[in-house]
């Protein structure tokens, strides 16, 4: 990538989305086009799989330079997409996810028949309800069909609901609220 190319990208990507584009004649637009792509991908602000449809064509130029300025804008403060690999697996995920659900069911099934206790197991499928949140926003994350702007949304979210601190540390809660359940000895 030529050092002003580059310099016109970074300008370009980092500049308001209602901000003017330039004029770019056909030659000049396929010359710069994969620099542009390139540093796009590299910033995480375009998936590798949508290199084939955007800035492809100069005709698009406007609106694909608009979408990628709003991608910057709304991920600036997102986390890398390697944050990801300090969580589980998708598929251990959907285990604890399918777990939280089959928890939750069976709570619902003792409201109807445990009355007096009616506050307590609201509360605990309230609980049930924001982790499975909490984990279905791992899922997403963690799911590498998904283009990596929506895992990077995922993680952005991750790291609101669980706090900097434990985010930065790796530390989720429980997949179910652990606390509601009784020790046997």
């Amino acid at each position: 990538m030529h050092s002003f190319d580059y310099v016109l990208a970074v300008a370009l990507l980092t500049s308001p989305t209602d901000a003017v584009e330039p004029t770019l004649s056909a030659d000049r637009f396929a010359a710069v086009r994969p620099a542009w792509q390139k540093l796009a991908v590299q910033w995480e602000i375009l998936d590798s799989r949508e290199v084939r449809y955007v800035l492809t064509r100069p005709e698009d130029f406007a609106t694909d330079l608009k979408l990628l300025r709003r991608r910057q804008q709304d991920l600036v403060d997102a986390p890398p997409l390697s944050d990801g690999q300090r969580f589980p697996e998708r598929a251990v995920i959907s285990d604890l996810l399918a777990f939280n659900r089959a928890y939750r069911q069976q709570i619902d099934s003792r409201q109807a028949v445990e009355v007096v206790h009616w506050w307590e197991l609201r509360e605990a499928v309230q609980e049930a309800d924001r982790l499975y949140h909490v984990w279905d926003t791992v899922r997403d994350a963690r799911c590498d069909y998904y283009y990596v702007t929506v895992r990077r949304q995922a993680l952005k979210r991750l790291r609101e609901m669980v706090g900097a601190e434990a985010y930065d540390a790796g530390q989720l809660p429980p997949h179910v609220p652990m606390w509601r359940f009784e020790r046997i000895d």
